[in-house]
């Protein structure tokens, strides 16, 4: 584990978002537009989540991956907002993430569509 943080650490948002099962709004996370060689790790506990090439534009406003870091992410069935959908989270800390759907690009064929505030980005180092 690279970067510990503690609920204390976590801004308002990612404590909305990652703790109480909450959904940023759309379009407002910067690593959306992330383009750079990396890893993005989750705001929680410092875990590699996603490599930077697994991100596409999903044209949906979160950042989107078509795969994880092998056993970096665990699923649960979500039922909220009257309808099923698969929710994903840190399987180091438990910090909710996002939700997955079946309609990203090959080869997975899967969008985890991901929270940008429940992330942090590490560049590539040069």
């Amino acid at each position: 584990m690279t970067n510990t943080k503690t609920d204390r650490s976590l801004t308002p948002e990612q404590h909305r978002v990652m703790r109480e099962h909450g959904t940023e709004r759309p379009g407002s996370s910067p690593l959306n537009h992330e383009k750079r060689p990396g890893e993005f790790q989750c705001a929680g506990c410092g875990a590699e989540l996603f490599d930077a090439q697994h991100k596409f534009d999903s044209g949906t406003g979160w950042p989107s991956f078509w795969d994880t870091r092998p056993g970096a992410v665990k699923t649960t069935t979500d039922t909220s907002h009257g309808m099923v959908r698969t929710e994903f989270h840190c399987a180091q800390c438990g910090g909710h993430l996002g939700h997955i759907f079946n309609d990203g690009p090959g080869p997975t064929g899967l969008r985890y569509c991901t929270n940008g505030c429940a992330l942090d980005f590490k560049p590539e180092a040069k």
